[in-house]
């Protein structure tokens, strides 16, 4: 029986609205600097912390099992709620670097509740193309946390807060989506009790290894590039003083088109093969990590953008597809502990590769710091050579 149409619309467009709170701080950064004296250093420190939350909200979901345990758009609707409360407070005149910091932890900490349970929604809901419905869910997914970048450039002579307030309402407004319109999937299996043995009973399996491998692999780059795309151009505007970017549209559309580079991928991997499609694309993101020291050389802001619009879209296109495999690959009691457990290490590999790049850019102006992100790609593509 195949769930109604209008499920995985509305499961799409609640990731869409709730995950535009990851990089609303990232949007106005520079206000925020302006505004509360920050130090240059807090874009790595900043995206690190929410980092840092996320993290801590998917290790605490994944051990009491909160997704398999209660019914997961109720979870997502109060992290949304959450979520937003915490995104807003940022606007708090009161405001210091450490209030701050605390405000993005659990920004981030309550996003646990709505990436991977969103995707757990969609597992229990899309038994046959998960990998395509994932597409769609991770899409939202990008093209969320490119939209504060889109808010700051058109909210024309508003102040900065607009973004923050925009992202939170939208952030709320998916959560009352979710509870309202998708009840429990009718591939749920609820989970009774919290398992402690859940996490390494999971991982003795090898399909799981191999996919949760190249999972890691992949964000040890991917949050990295879009934390720093903003830069990115920036430093290419600095070796090409005649170029003139618009630095906020620029960073929506380059990380933004990985949105649909995630749909198709998940369109072709019904052809082709899920496993096939991301070693594809984790190879070809491995690639524009080692070219693109050559890239910035070249005196061609056109080249320079359509090599980046590429990289935004291999970047991402295979997380779908990874998350698709660990799905398929789980137990089907604790598919959401399994979706969380991964995505908690994940983003612990992508706060190192942040801070990394955030050290390296304080002491070199060279654009070679960017190669060092080829490392998880390397790693990942190994992994799935394996098996």
């Amino acid at each position: 029986m195949n769930p109604p149409k209008f499920i995985l619309p509305v499961i799409v467009l609640s990731q869409f609205f709730c995950t535009s709170l990851w990089f609303a701080g990232n949007g106005v950064m520079h206000e925020l600097k302006l505004h509360f004296l920050l130090q240059e250093s807090a874009l790595g420190q900043l995206t690190s912390i929410l980092q840092f939350g996320f993290i801590t909200g998917t290790l605490i979901f994944a051990i009491l099992s909160v997704a398999d345990r209660f019914s997961p758009s109720k979870v997502f609707f109060m992290c949304a709620l959450f979520g937003a409360l915490f995104n807003i407070l940022l606007i708090w005149e009161g405001n210091n670097y450490v209030s701050i910091l605390v405000f993005r932890f659990f920004t981030g900490f309550f996003l646990a509740g709505i990436y991977p349970v969103g995707m757990k929604i969609a597992a229990d809901y899309y038994e046959k193309g998960l990998g395509k419905s994932l597409g769609f869910l991770v899409g939202a997914l990008v093209i969320g946390t490119a939209f504060p970048h889109l808010l700051k450039e058109i909210k024309g002579n508003l102040s900065w807060e607009f973004v923050l307030i925009a992202t939170s309402s939208l952030a709320t407004l998916g959560g009352i989506l979710m509870l309202c319109f998708v009840p429990n999937g009718p591939f749920r299996k609820p989970s009774q009790k919290i398992n402690l043995a859940a996490i390494p009973t999971i991982f003795k399996q090898q399909n799981f290894r191999t996919a949760a491998f190249g999972y890691f692999g992949h964000m040890w780059e991917l949050y990295a590039f879009w934390a720093f795309v903003p830069l990115i151009l920036q430093m290419y505007g600095k070796l090409h003083p005649e170029t003139s970017f618009n630095v906020p549209i620029l960073s929506f559309t380059i990380i933004g088109i990985g949105g649909f580079a995630c749909v198709f991928s998940g369109y072709i991997a019904q052809k082709i093969g899920v496993k096939r499609v991301a070693f594809i694309a984790l190879l070809l993101s491995c690639i524009c990590c080692l070219i693109s020291p050559i890239l910035f050389m070249v005196n061609s802001p056109s080249v320079f953008i359509f090599f980046l619009l590429f990289w935004g879209m291999v970047v991402i296109a295979d997380s779908p597809l990874f998350s698709t495999l660990v799905a398929k690959n789980a137990p089907v009691e604790l598919k959401g502990t399994a979706l969380t457990i991964v995505n908690c290490i994940g983003y612990f590999i992508s706060i190192i590769s942040i801070l990394l790049i955030d050290t390296l850019r304080t002491t070199t102006n060279s654009a070679t710091i960017f190669a060092m992100l080829v490392l998880g790609p390397i790693l990942g593509l190994l992994a799935l050579s394996k098996n």
